[in-house]
């Protein structure tokens, strides 16, 4: 493996500098143009228990009305469901341009055995999704069994073929600067296409200060392998406007232009999507 420079930031470090950068990044930034950005980025997603046909459907749906090239209103970039409705996912979503993504791999928890894991990775992929969003081993992580870490992503990122592999590093349970840094190290080398931060199955989930040690961790990354981007996908909780603005400001802030695309950024929400709408066609009136 590559090695990493040491990683000093401490948490209230990065609160402060989280703040510095999201007010001075958006003092500067055109709103109504950076709304449409997150627009376009942003993964719908429905990942509960009592999920039906209808409502997936209905998502899909969702998620197709939202362009309108008059305005310049992007469509989503992906709609993100469980593995049993991505055969669905993908005929809905037929010549539209959105993505199919699924999490897979024993989502939410990862404690199943990894042969089971990529199994189930495997049957998605060859069921039609364009993205897997697959969860890391926390515990094998806290415990110190780094090995095994990368190697689940490794051996999972084979079978994906075609398909993104974002890795969910489930920040809320790591809580320390030196275990989300080290989870988005092994991450990127066992050959992850974007780090994620969270499930959305626990509190907190993203928070700007995580978020910001995987930025400066993609950014070496970058600088590191001369010129690999890997991407990026806050989820859990974003649901305003306002929250999403703040991801996208530490992005702008940390890695630049180049990543305010859905190539390299993406939001997941289930809630998000409709409110930023609403305030694009307001501001688009105006």
């Amino acid at each position: 493996m590559q090695s990493y420079k040491p990683y000093t930031w401490q948490w209230s470090e990065l609160t402060s500098r989280a703040e510095r950068m999201v007010n001075d990044v958006l003092s500067k930034t055109d709103r109504l143009s950076a709304l449409k950005t997150i627009l376009g980025v942003i993964d719908l997603t429905t990942l509960s228990g009592d999920d039906t046909d209808q409502r997936v459907s209905s998502l899909c749906q969702t998620g197709i009305r939202f362009k309108n090239e008059k305005l310049g209103i992007p469509q989503v970039a992906a709609v993100c469901v469980y593995p049993v409705f991505v055969p669905l996912v993908k005929k809905e979503l037929e010549g539209t341009g959105i993505r199919t993504a699924s999490v897979a791999g024993a989502f939410p928890s990862g404690q199943s055995p990894l042969e089971i894991r990529v199994a189930e990775v495997d049957w998605a992929v060859k069921m039609g999704a364009d993205d897997i969003d697959m969860v890391i081993s926390r515990g094998k992580l806290l415990q110190g069994d780094y090995d095994d870490v990368f190697e689940e992503v490794q051996e999972i990122k084979a079978v994906c073929n075609q398909a993104h592999l974002k890795v969910i590093l489930e920040t809320g349970e790591l809580k320390s600067v030196e275990k989300i840094r080290k989870a988005c190290e092994l991450s990127l080398m066992g050959g992850a296409d974007f780090l994620k931060t969270s499930t959305g199955k626990i509190q907190p989930a993203a928070t700007p200060e995580a978020f910001l040690i995987m930025l400066d961790t993609i950014k070496e990354f970058y600088e590191m392998t001369k010129g690999v981007r890997i991407g990026i996908k806050p989820a859990g909780g974003i649901s305003s406007p306002e929250e999403a603005l703040v991801y996208y400001a530490l992005v702008k802030g940390v890695l630049g232009d180049e990543w305010l695309n859905k190539d390299l950024f993406r939001i997941g929400a289930s809630r998000l999507a409709g409110k930023v709408y609403d305030e694009i066609i307001e501001l688009s009136t105006v």
